[in-house]
């Protein structure tokens, strides 16, 4: 690699330098060195060092890769700006940079504020996402407090300002409400914060009879998101505060155009009743009967000039959601990621989960392995540390993966046969 090859010039150099010993008496006694060590040295040996020194060089590649990113996002050139954007974004969610970033933190919050400042558009919803990024690396210590406190006015102003565009709007929603949920360490933040993306999704232009402007959809289910993932870490004396006040504002997203805003809304109804059971509070209002027939209706809606696969995805999701509400019960669900899974067992936990994995994407498995935040959130203990024979055992065999793929569609042609013999005998 070119990397080696430099790294052997200059230790030559730095050889004929330091002493008056010539080329070819310096070249033997490193030959002669080299040949004593690995008669001594076993192959098994000599293959983890070399694994090991691979190892360091990617690293080292990797972290170059990332300054200079980080030194193009002062380019005077908007094109250049985004892309070291987009590279930062990709190599963050993709891998755990904590010890790298904690040294750099304050260079590139300052980037990421300029970034949202001056730029336009796509750079301002890239800085956005790159900042979440940030503060999930780093954790919930003292330090992204810090970048979450610095940059928190900023992501306000975007996400309130009316003439920027819905792109970086809608990412300065999402970044509001993770690095909050991340870092914030006051009440007083979390407040602010629940009360500016209320703001945001409860406006009269959000989806009361479907009016919404198509633009402003995505801001709306972000800004929700945001606020339903908030609301999962509130102490109970403000849920008190939701539960008389504020929830009413959700039912009149339900009948929203947009079928994204109206599956958010319900599932943001399901978590206030369940964080209303916590706190041992009746959700009994003389509305309560009204809002339980609208989640029937869309649970069992048939309308002709709604989208097939929307009518699937809406049915689904509202049969749970009022079953929930009737009988206090949460469909479980497993994730496995490695060796290791975990169990969606509350809505609260499934907001939580879906927040990050829409922020990660396809990196929410390393990051659930290896990342301590991620990991102490959902109770998953320190990082595993496998070896390579636990790793190779863990792997199913193509045979062993067909043999099961056989046995599960054998039981359920059987079920399925038994469904129809009953039918049959109805009709």
């Amino acid at each position: 690699m070119p990397r080696s090859r430099r790294t052997a010039r200059r230790g030559a150099g730095s050889g004929r330098a330091g002493s008056p010993v010539s080329e070819e008496e310096a070249g033997s006694e490193v030959l002669s060195h080299c040949s004593s060590a690995s008669e001594g040295a076993s192959p098994a040996e000599e293959g983890a060092g070399s694994e090991v020194s691979s190892e360091q060089g990617q690293e080292e590649e990797v972290e170059d890769r990332l300054k200079e990113h980080m030194d193009n996002l002062l380019d005077k050139s908007a094109k250049t700006r985004q892309a070291a954007l987009q590279s930062l974004r990709l190599a963050f969610s993709s891998k755990t940079l904590s010890e790298f970033l904690l040294e750099r933190r304050l260079t590139l919050t300052d980037s990421l504020e300029k970034c949202l400042k001056k730029g336009k558009g796509e750079e301002q919803a890239l800085a956005g996402t790159v900042l979440t990024l940030l503060c999930l690396q780093m954790g919930s210590g003292p330090e992204a407090e810090e970048v979450f406190r610095s940059l928190k006015p900023l992501l306000i102003s975007v996400l309130t300002d009316s003439t920027a565009s819905p792109g970086a709007r809608q990412s300065c929603a999402t970044a509001l409400g993770m690095c909050c949920y991340i870092a914030a360490a006051d009440l007083e933040d979390l407040v602010s914060c629940l009360s500016c993306l209320e703001g945001v999704f409860s406006s009269p232009s959000a989806g009361e009879g479907g009016s919404a402007p198509a633009h402003h959809g995505p801001l709306h289910c972000s800004a929700l998101q945001s606020w339903s993932l908030l609301l999962t870490i509130c102490p109970p004396s403000h849920i008190k505060s939701v539960l008389d006040n504020h929830w009413l504002k959700l039912p009149p997203l339900l009948s929203s155009s947009s079928v994204t805003l109206r599956i958010l809304a319900g599932e943001a109804i399901a978590l206030v009743f369940e964080l209303a059971q916590d706190v041992e509070e009746d959700l009994c209002h003389q509305d309560t009967e009204f809002l339980r027939a609208q989640l029937k209706v869309l649970a069992t809606e048939s309308s002709k000039y709604r989208a097939k696969t929307d009518r699937r995805k809406q049915r689904s999701i509202f049969r749970d959601i009022l079953h929930f509400i009737e009988s206090g019960e949460y469909q479980e669900e497993t994730i496995r990621f490695g060796l290791e899974c975990m169990y969606l067992d509350s809505w609260a936990r499934q907001r939580t989960y879906q927040a990050f994995k829409e922020v990660l994407g396809s990196g929410i498995r390393h990051h659930l392995q290896n990342n301590e935040l991620l990991r102490e959130i959902f109770g998953l203990g320190p990082p595993l540390v496998l070896d390579a024979a636990a790793l190779k055992a863990s792997k199913v065999s193509r045979f062993e993966k067909h043999l099961y793929n056989s046995a599960a569609f054998k039981a359920r042609t059987k079920a399925r046969s038994r469904v129809r013999d009953k039918r049959a005998d109805v009709l």
